[in-house]
C-alpha cells in the first residue's frame, strides 16, 4: 500500500509539474524576447523609466515624445532634424512635443499650450524658435505672457483669445501634466528624448539620440508582436 500510494502522488505531480513549467515559460518568453530586442547601452545611452506612462494613450502606436523648451540652443537646433526624422521613423509612431515647464509662470510653455488649443501648433512651432533664435522678437529666458501674446499677435492670432488660452483652466492642467511627466520620467535637461513612456534616451549627440530611440522603436515593435 504505501508503495501504491508513493506511486500516485509521484504520477499527480510529474504532470502537474509539466504544467508549471509550462505556464512559466509561457509567462518569460516575452519578457525574453523583449530583453534580446533591446539595444546594448542601457544606462548608458537610455534609461529605464521605473512606473513610466504614456503622455497620449494612441492604441497601436509608438509614442515619441521631445520635451524640450524654446529658448533651448539645443532643442532649435533639433528640431528641424527631429522633424524630418519624423517623417520616415513609422506609420506606427507617433511624435509629440512637449514643454518642460518647469515653472507654473513659464510663458513659453503656456504659448506652446495655447497654439495647441488654438490648432496653430503645426503653424507657429517653428516661427518661436524662429523668433527667439533668429529674429530676437521674442526672449529666449524669462519672457513675459504679454510678450508671447503680443508675438502671436503679430503672427496672426487674436490676442484676447490667446491671452485667454493661456489662463485657462485647461492650461493649468496641461502646465501641471507636464511637470509631472517631466518629474516621473527623471529629466533634467532639454531636448530629452522620451519612448513610450517606458524610456529615456541619453543619446551623446543630436543624431546619436534619434539613433538610440531608432534602435528602442525596433524592440517595442518587437516586444508588441
Amino acid at each position: 500500500m504505501p508503495a501504491t500510494g508513493t506511486g500516485r502522488v509521484a504520477s499527480a505531480a510529474a504532470p502537474m509539474s509539466a504544467r508549471l513549467l509550462a505556464l512559466c515559460l509561457a509567462w518569460l518568453l516575452p519578457l525574453a524576447a523583449q530583453a534580446q530586442a533591446l539595444p546594448d547601452g542601457m544606462g548608458v545611452y537610455y534609461v529605464p523609466i521605473e512606473g513610466g506612462q504614456r503622455w497620449r494613450e494612441e492604441p497601436g502606436t509608438i509614442e515619441v515624445v521631445e520635451v524640450f523648451a524654446y529658448g533651448c540652443g539645443h532643442c532649435d537646433r533639433f528640431h528641424p532634424l527631429l522633424s524630418a526624422w519624423a517623417k520616415t521613423a513609422g506609420k506606427d509612431v507617433r511624435l509629440h512635443y512637449l514643454p518642460a515647464a518647469w515653472s507654473p509662470q513659464d510663458a513659453h510653455a503656456r504659448g506652446y499650450f495655447a497654439l495647441e488649443a488654438l490648432g496653430e501648433l503645426d503653424r507657429l512651432h517653428a516661427r518661436m524658435f524662429d523668433a527667439i533664435h533668429r529674429e530676437g522678437s521674442l526672449p529666449g529666458r524669462g519672457a513675459s505672457e504679454q510678450e508671447v501674446v503680443a508675438f502671436l499677435a503679430g503672427e496672426g492670432l487674436d490676442a484676447a483669445r490667446v491671452r485667454a488660452a493661456m489662463t485657462s483652466p485647461a492650461t493649468d492642467t496641461r502646465m501641471n501634466a507636464a511637470r509631472e511627466y517631466v518629474a516621473r520620467a527623471g529629466i533634467r535637461g532639454t531636448p530629452s528624448l522620451i519612448i513610450n513612456g517606458r524610456y529615456r534616451v541619453q543619446g551623446p549627440s543630436l543624431q546619436d539620440s534619434l539613433r538610440i530611440a531608432e534602435a528602442l522603436i525596433a524592440a517595442e515593435r518587437a516586444a508588441a508582436r
